[in-house]
């Protein structure tokens, strides 16, 4: 089978000739439909150089290349830090698509970089497949880097072998705001070790450090193999820029010379656009949150809840304002009326925060919607009548999927339990960290009613706990071409099962 004979080590890493382009940083598919994908890849030039080079994908669904086609993509610029991706159209649905990229030198035609492989499976526009993905977050946060004695970060290689359809990537792609130092002492004594490279020895604030910091995940072979085999839905969360930002924000932290956050996140979206194999919108091309329709039993909501929002306060404000926004109003009307259009048996919305955890931003400010138990207020509002339009329009089989929290949860959200009870019980699945500290668990609010019905970590846990304590979490989702029903697993940092529900589609 090529998967397993071609994928068996890190996917073609190329050792750097000077004489000519190379692609030491890999390939990544995104943004995948039944006909439709991104192909992403970084070159670097010849001798350090600045000249572009061309991208130059072949694709052929014969894992031999017999019967292929040729793209030739955008070129790698120094703009943009010499990534580039290649959009493919006119895919069979439901088929297997095996790739390889190279790039050509635009100064010398004759040099070519030598290829890298990867592949990908478009989405069946029928019900004769099963569906099944996986989604977590939070990469490299807290100091907890790529530790090569530990066998780097190995949950990715975790998901990879399961074969999933794609990975919706919750946010926290990178932490910004948190060095990487080459060693950390561990509460028995021995030491964490991690790979250091200059741009993550502080918090980011040029754009070269917020590249360096997407440069740094692409050091880890785990990562390498896993983007050239599982496409990738990705969004953003807080610290792809800092802790806990939001617009307009001035900062008070003496590790940041550059104070204006606006500033800071402007970078940092660059470089996320930059890194990721995300297709951009034609008419907004900054713009992050976007849907997917993965056939007649599928579509994903990808929320931005980080770029739009009002400053964090107190969060209790009476009425909807800018004050209160978390969405903003044009992605509420895009999420409602998205939903409302949505042919799909199950709509997943892909939220970069949880929806009834307390999330605090200092004594007396929160970061999150949920604010507190009691009637709806504050950014509450906003999801308050984002539910409560769900439930007027009928709009059944919502799942919620986040992660955020540093742990694995299961929460059934029911209006006979809340405060706010003008909406329909749904589902919200929390899970992460990727490769991060682990924490929790946090404090409910009651304002919508949630239950945990199952929590990864055990009671009275030390907070940041390392990767190698082995409380590290990722998620899975499979709907049943048959039966439509949507089971939902949690797994830690090995793949094995924690919990698992299946949930029966409503008519």
């Amino acid at each position: 089978m090529w998967l397993k004979s071609s994928f068996a080590q890190a996917p073609g890493i190329i050792t750097l000739d000077k004489n000519r382009p190379s692609i030491p940083y890999g390939v990544a598919s995104g943004d995948i439909s039944g006909n439709s994908a991104v192909i992403w890849s970084r070159v670097v030039p010849p001798h350090q150089g600045v000249s572009p080079s061309w991208m130059i994908v072949e694709y052929s669904t014969d894992e031999s290349f017999r019967n292929s086609r040729r793209v030739i993509g955008q070129a790698a610029l120094a703009d943009n830090d010499f990534t580039a991706r290649t959009y493919l159209t006119n895919l069979p649905p439901g088929e297997d698509i095996f790739y390889r990229v190279t790039f050509q030198d635009t100064a010398d035609s004759n040099l070519y970089s030598a290829p890298v492989t990867g592949y990908f499976r478009t989405a069946s526009l029928g019900k004769e497949k099963d569906i099944f993905f996986a989604w977590s977050g939070d990469t490299a946060g807290q100091g907890w880097g790529i530790n090569p004695e530990w066998g780097g970060m190995k949950i990715y290689e975790s998901i990879r072998k399961l074969n999933p359809d794609f990975f919706i990537h919750s946010g926290d792609t990178i932490y910004a705001d948190n060095p990487i130092q080459s060693e950390v002492k561990l509460d028995d004594g021995t030491i964490w070790k991690n790979i250091t490279i200059a741009q993550k020895s502080k918090v980011a604030e040029t754009l070269t450090e917020f590249r360096g910091n997407f440069i740094y995940n692409l050091l880890d072979d785990n990562i390498l193999r896993f983007n050239s085999q599982v496409p990738q839905l990705v969004q953003w969360d807080d610290h792809e820029v800092r802790n806990n930002w939001y617009p307009q924000q001035i900062l008070d932290d003496p590790r940041y010379t550059v104070k204006n956050v606006s500033l800071l996140a402007a970078r940092a979206r660059k470089a996320f656009l930059e890194y990721t194999p995300i297709r951009f919108h034609p008419n907004d091309p900054q713009r992050i949150y976007r849907s997917f329709n993965y056939g007649p039993l599928l579509e994903i909501f990808m929320l931005d809840q980080r770029s739009y929002r009002g400053a964090n306060s107190p969060n209790r404000q009476a009425v909807i304002s800018p004050e209160t926004a978390f969405l903003g109003n044009p992605q509420l009307r895009w999420c409602k009326q998205k939903l409302l259009n949505s042919p799909a048996t199950w709509k997943i919305i892909a939220s970069d925060m949880p929806i009834g955890v307390i999330v605090r931003d200092g004594q007396t400010h929160f970061e999150n919607a949920s604010n507190g138990d009691g009637p709806a207020l504050g950014r509450e509002l906003e999801l308050a009548d984002l539910l409560r339009f769900i439930k007027y329009n009928n709009i059944r089989n919502v799942v919620w999927l986040t992660a955020d929290l540093h742990y694995a949860s299961a929460n059934y959200y029911d209006p006979n339990r809340a405060q706010f009870t003008d909406f329909l019980p749904f589902w919200e699945f929390i899970a992460g960290p990727l490769n991060a500290g682990t924490f929790g668990p946090g404090q409910l609010d009651n304002t919508f009613g949630p239950q945990v019905k199952f929590h990864s970590i055990p009671v009275g846990m030390k907070q940041n706990q390392p990767p190698s304590a082995g409380l590290q979490f990722f998620g899975t989702v499979k709907i049943d071409s048959q039966t439509e029903v949507l089971t939902v697993t949690l797994h830690n940092l090995e793949g094995n099962n924690i919990y698992s529900v299946d949930l029966q589609p409503e008519v």
